[in-house]
């Protein structure tokens, strides 16, 4: 049977891309990050490691140990967590990840740290694949996806944001903001896009327009935008109203299920 590395980070996508994996006959080799990855992951994977946040020296030595030669990132990582790690003694930072850091890394952002990653990887003779691999079902396809339509006012709303949205993505800011009658009332930043999406709501108070996009270097090997059913209840709590995504570079987890949320909560989803 062939196998597969998965670094897995937090959320349900590492849980689905495993379960995918499985339905192919794919066999899974699993690392997770202490404090990110959920644990019921076990019951979808031959084996589990755990590491700190900051161990890719001991990351690249699991997958080493395991054969692989071939690995997938899914799931994302609280960018918080990776500035308080390096205070922390139990997972500190081994010389690999130290030296990545310091001098292989001109950018923080996240595209460059995982680009990183992912040549420190092939260094060993480990390919990152796309993480999209195993779960085509997810990527979110042009069109309105739910029962309710955007309306014309919220659709000058979309296309007013979107540059902007891509505008900050491209600066390594974030890759969602939120906007309501033509004004940005929050971005994204190291908080992530649930946060911004209530600091939106706060202002906005109702009916505000959430876009999420990818970054303009989008690589599907990592850092992919996710969406799902958490995003949709922070949506209902800012009394949001449209959620626009970017077609094909996107994903929604658990998409029947997400999409009925939505529907439900009289929220509109669309891929453009």
């Amino acid at each position: 049977m062939e196998k597969l590395g998965l670094i897995a980070g937090n959320g349900r996508f590492p849980l689905l891309f495993a379960k995918g994996a499985q339905d192919n006959n794919i066999s899974i080799i699993a690392v997770g990050i202490e404090g990110e990855t959920l644990p019921e992951i076990e019951h979808y994977v031959e084996k589990l490691y755990w590491i700190g946040i900051a161990q890719v020296g001991k990351l690249i030595k699991i997958l080493k140990h395991e054969n692989i030669t071939k690995a997938v990132m899914a799931g994302g990582i609280t960018k918080t967590k990776m500035f308080s790690s390096w205070r922390n003694l139990r997972f500190m930072p081994d010389l690999r990840t130290i030296n990545l850091w310091y001098r292989n890394v001109k950018k923080r952002d996240d595209h460059s740290l995982l680009g990183a990653v992912a040549e420190e990887l092939l260094k060993d003779g480990i390919e990152l694949q796309d993480s999209t691999l195993y779960v085509p079902q997810f990527v979110v396809q042009k069109g309105v996806l739910t029962k309710k339509q955007p309306t014309d006012k919220e659709l000058e709303d979309i296309h007013y944001g979107w540059s902007i949205a891509k505008e900050i993505s491209r600066l390594g800011i974030g890759q969602c903001i939120v906007v309501k009658e033509k004004v940005v009332l929050a971005v994204e930043a190291l908080e992530g896009t649930d946060e911004a999406i209530r600091r939106g709501g706060s202002l906005g108070k109702e009916d505000t327009v959430v876009i999420k996009v990818s970054k303009q270097d989008f690589d599907p090997r990592f850092d992919i935008p996710t969406v799902g059913m958490e995003t949709i209840k922070s949506l209902q709590e800012s009394s949001a109203s449209v959620l626009a995504l970017e077609a094909e570079r996107t994903l929604i987890l658990d998409i029947e299920e997400t999409i009925k949320i939505a529907d439900k909560a009289h929220i509109a989803i669309i891929g453009l």
